[in-house]
């Protein structure tokens, strides 16, 4: 299936859940299209769009979602996957980058040595939303010495203009909402 068409499949298989993880917030539930075997494929090969086996030498996926969808995309492409954690969840030498939430800030960690410098990165998320863990992983890359060659989302929710955050960077979208 084309990229193109699949809006009207992840629109299908992602179910909003209101209210969580705090009240106001309109959760985007992934779990039924992960379990469409057909869906997830099709969602994988349309985030790999414009990269082919050879194009990219990692993939950096994003806790916790980014690492579902990002490690089948990394074994599409012929490339090493690298995840991107919370701080102080992974165990050797790592790079840190934090960013500003609504409330506060957070920090995502990558292994220093996960990334050789020159290396061609493509970031993969479920969700692009405020951009700041988008920002922060983009950091982490550029700071290993990695060249971001692009940023797939499953969706990105527009109305909170995430995609600004990343304005330097290649940005695909397999939907928007």
């Amino acid at each position: 299936m084309p990229h193109d068409d699949l809006t009207p499949l992840i629109e299908a298989h992602v179910r909003d859940i209101p209210d969580h993880p705090r009240p106001g917030v309109v959760f985007k539930d992934i779990t039924p299209l992960l379990a469409a075997p057909e869906a997830f494929s099709a969602v994988v090969e349309g985030l790999t769009a414009g990269h082919g086996p050879g194009t990219v030498d990692a993939v950096v996926g994003l806790e916790a979602r980014g690492f579902i969808l990002g490690a089948p995309v990394a074994l599409r492409l012929g490339a090493g996957f690298v995840p991107i954690r919370k701080a102080g969840k992974l165990p050797a030498r790592t790079l840190g980058e934090s960013y500003d939430l609504e409330y506060g800030s957070a920090t995502v960690e990558m292994h220093a040595d996960a990334i050789a410098p020159g290396s061609r990165v493509l970031i993969v998320d479920d969700v692009l939303a405020t951009g700041g863990t988008g920002r922060a992983a983009v950091r982490l890359v550029q700071r290993a010495g990695g060249t971001v060659v692009g940023f797939s989302v499953l969706m990105e929710l527009a109305f909170l203009s995430g995609r600004d955050k990343l304005s330097d960077v290649k940005l695909h979208a397999l939907t928007t909402v």
